[in-house]
């Protein structure tokens, strides 16, 4: 018996290998850049022979957009039960899971009846915990061996961020604008601020509704989780879904006229007051000390 893991660049699949390690070794690994462009259907495809190759008792990958994507083709060709967003894995059979639902609102239990449980693991939910690396799974047979109908869904093109080339999920700092900004032409006071930071442009989903910026800029359940040291939010109420998309972020700023809106309740450092004054105030300061 083994455990396998899809993995991809960056922290959320190391801590995905912190809780696969919880299932036992040997642990083997498939990499989610065997496929370029991202073909969804074919990583499914190969997982799912590795894994009955391997007689793995789990299979688990990061909860990223892609690594959840990739592990529900899976759960539906197998039929197998997937358990999505996981915080908590006790993997004593019955393996128990706890996992966010709603947003991340609620915490829910829930038991796998099943000889593989299929699961993915809530990025910046769990520390990276130090342990074995696990040995990488020759896929070149698999590969070689696939029907052209798995690779009929995949990536065709990339389009370049907004934000000068600051990437939301590496970014250290994000400075993210709401519905409070008032306009398209708004946002160039949030993108002032965000060049002077080197930080990233977000915003919220209302944003992204009014045409004022694109999705590949929304944070939150439906847009990109992010991590940032710190991130500055701009008239943004801070719904549910929102807030989602930040529990990983170390330390949280709010600008917004209601001293009330759940963002300034969940911030670490608010500011109460008109943004479209504060932030050109906070823009020029910086111009000041430099």
């Amino acid at each position: 018996m083994s455990v396998l893991v899809l993995m991809e660049p960056g922290d959320a699949s190391r801590q995905t290998l912190t809780v696969a390690r919880k299932f036992g070794e040997p642990l083997f690994a498939v990499h989610m850049n065997v496929f370029d462009p991202f073909s969804p259907d074919a990583l499914a495809t190969v997982l799912q022979r590795a894994a009955d190759a391997l007689e793995a008792s789990a299979v688990l990958a990061a909860g990223t957009e892609r690594g959840n994507e990739v592990m529900a083709r899976l759960a539906a060709r197998t039929g197998l039960p997937f358990a999505a967003n996981c915080v908590a894995v006790a993997p004593v059979p019955p393996v128990t899971v706890t996992r966010l639902r709603w947003g991340g609102s609620l915490l829910e239990d829930a038991v796998l009846h099943s000889a593989r449980p299929l699961i993915s693991v809530a990025p910046h939910t769990v520390p990276i915990e130090a342990g074995p690396e696990p040995t990488d799974v020759d896929v070149k047979p698999l590969v070689s061996s696939l029907d052209e109908r798995d690779q009929v869904v995949r990536v065709s093109g990339h389009v370049d961020p907004s934000s000068g080339g600051v990437s939301l999920t590496t970014a250290k700092v994000i400075v993210s604008g709401g519905r409070g900004v008032g306009s398209k032409e708004g946002f160039a006071i949030i993108e002032e601020l965000a060049g002077l930071l080197g930080a990233a442009v977000g915003c919220s989903r209302a944003v992204t509704s009014a045409g004022w910026r694109p999705h590949t800029d929304q944070v939150g359940q439906t847009g990109t989780k992010v991590a940032p040291d710190v991130y500055i939010a701009c008239g943004i109420s801070g719904a549910t879904q929102h807030m989602a998309g930040l529990k990983g972020a170390k330390r949280i700023v709010a600008i917004n006229s209601d001293p009330q809106a759940p963002m300034m309740q969940n911030a670490d450092y608010t500011v109460v007051g008109d943004l479209k004054e504060i932030v050109p105030a906070i823009s020029a300061e910086i111009r000041n000390r430099r």
